[in-house]
């Protein structure tokens, strides 16, 4: 049934799962990405295409189906795709690039080659399903050739994408071979979403330097007569949610629980984050184990609990970079830790959304510095569980959340004398500065929500449509 409204991401929304009764079956993934669009797509009947995983058999049989009142349509990926398309170019190539080359990319032909396969792949089918005039909007860098395939099969559509990671300067985009092809793919959208305005601004100067179209300010004009906007439209949480679920009695039970759990010390810091290379996981640690060896506290005072949710693991660096933490977590609590006293609690696993709640709450201390990211919402997730405007956010400046977090203890990732003096001011504060801190960081993010930030999108690709034929998408209902 033709849609008016189409969302095309790399994933459905959606985790396989075994029912209780053995039976396969689907499960609402956690993030925000979700709860953003999920009630816009209530709102106008939307259909959800994406790849539900797996191990790329194909799954060409998988027929569109409905989980939690949403419509879906299964994209399946051979085996040779899932290694070429999404583990080789979108993980290894401009993964990477995208990430200030925290790691140094790879560039093969044949990977390029099964990323414009698979991009083609996710085009037609949001073409076959997009009724007259409908709105089409693709997220992410896995598909950023996307939008004017598109456009070149369905001119009436309204089109619009957004980039959830940050986009690069024109110094490091430009190492990409196939540079050109990614600015004119991503000039199929009506608007191109960024996170930060120096993202967009990278775009458009790259579009004007290396396409050759007259832009101005935020503008790229286009020889069609076509105009494109590139904007900055920072992610967000649902807060509102958060607070909710820090709240519950079994969330408050089973924060004391893992206090109690790590021996009640008088600070517990917290990491949570992707096993990723971008994360500054490594760094961190290794601040916090010299704090101890220079006396400021002991295991007694303080421990960090650090839980490193498994990524992309067939990928050689990522499993150097498990290799490598492992080592440097066993090293630290050998030398520092004592008996049922570790300095580093260590979990390599995920959690569902209630557990990472519980942890938000329990942790004095928040730490997340990455290197170089997109947004990062968990810096979010911590300030909205704070219901009571305690604890403290130590935050990198390169991470997108530092640009409406300004009250966090800001730090540049790479200088670790810098991140110690954070960590230690942060573990020092007084009640009055971490209250005045936290309360102006849960206004924004209470104001600034993920429900505004889809709304914001909507409204803007609305108003830069080119196509008087295009249906108007209705927002989604604020409670």
């Amino acid at each position: 049934m033709p849609a008016d409204l189409v969302i095309v991401a790399n994933r459905l929304p959606v985790d396989r799962v075994t029912q209780p009764d053995g039976t396969p079956g689907w499960r609402r993934s956690p993030g925000g990405l979700v709860s953003a669009i999920e009630p816009v797509m209530r709102a106008n009947d939307g259909t959800w295409i994406g790849w539900p995983g797996g191990d790329g058999s194909g799954e060409d049989d998988l027929e569109p189906f409905e989980a939690d009142g949403m419509q879906l349509v299964p994209i399946g990926l051979e085996q040779d795709e899932v290694e070429l398309f999404y583990e080789g170019f979108s993980n290894a190539t401009i993964w990477p690039i995208y990430h200030d080359l925290v790691a140094k990319p790879e560039f093969h032909r044949v990977w390029w080659d099964s990323y414009v396969k698979v991009n083609q792949k996710f085009a037609a089918k949001a073409a076959s399903l997009a009724s007259e005039g409908a709105t089409v909007w693709v997220h992410d860098y896995q598909l950023q050739l996307v939008p004017q395939m598109l456009r070149d099969l369905r001119p009436d559509l309204r089109i619009g994408f957004y980039l959830h990671i940050p986009f690069p300067p024109a110094e490091l985009f430009q190492q990409l071979p196939w540079r050109r092809q990614i600015l004119e793919g991503l000039l199929g959208a009506d608007l191109v979403g960024f996170q930060l305005p120096g993202g967009a601004a990278n775009f458009v100067r790259l579009v004007r330097q290396r396409v050759g179209h007259k832009t101005h300010r935020d503008l790229v004009y286009l020889p069609d007569g076509r105009t494109v906007r590139a904007g900055a439209f920072p992610i967000s949480i649902d807060a509102a949610g958060y607070e909710k679920l820090a709240r519950t009695e079994s969330v408050v039970e089973r924060s004391a629980e893992i206090r109690k759990a790590l021996g009640n010390p008088r600070k517990i810091f917290l990491g949570i984050d992707r096993l990723d290379y971008t994360k500054g996981i490594y760094a961190r640690l290794r601040a916090f184990a010299e704090l101890i060896e220079d006396g400021h506290f002991d295991v007694e005072d303080a421990v960090f609990v650090q839980v490193a949710v498994p990524s992309r693991e067939q990928v050689e660096q990522y499993r150097i970079l498990r290799d490598d933490i492992d080592r440097l977590v066993g090293r630290i609590n050998g030398d520092l830790g004592r008996i049922g006293r570790p300095a580093i609690s260590y979990l390599h696993t995920s959690y569902p959304r209630e557990e990472m709640a519980a942890l938000y709450s329990a942790a004095d201390i928040m730490v997340v510095t990455p290197y170089r990211d997109g947004m990062n919402l968990v810096a979010k997730e911590y300030v909205a569980t704070r219901t009571e405007n305690d604890g403290a956010l130590v935050l990198s400046e390169f991470a997108g959340a530092a640009d409406e977090l300004r009250q966090a203890w800001l730090v540049n990732p790479y200088d670790l004398n810098g991140m110690k003096s954070a960590l230690l001011e942060a573990y020092r504060s007084d009640d009055k500065d971490l209250t005045r801190r936290m309360k102006a960081m849960r206004k924004t993010i209470q104001k600034h929500d993920v429900a505004a930030w889809a709304d914001s999108f909507m409204t803007e690709l609305a108003a830069v449509s080119h196509s008087s034929h295009a249906k108007t998408v209705r927002p989604a209902k604020r409670s």
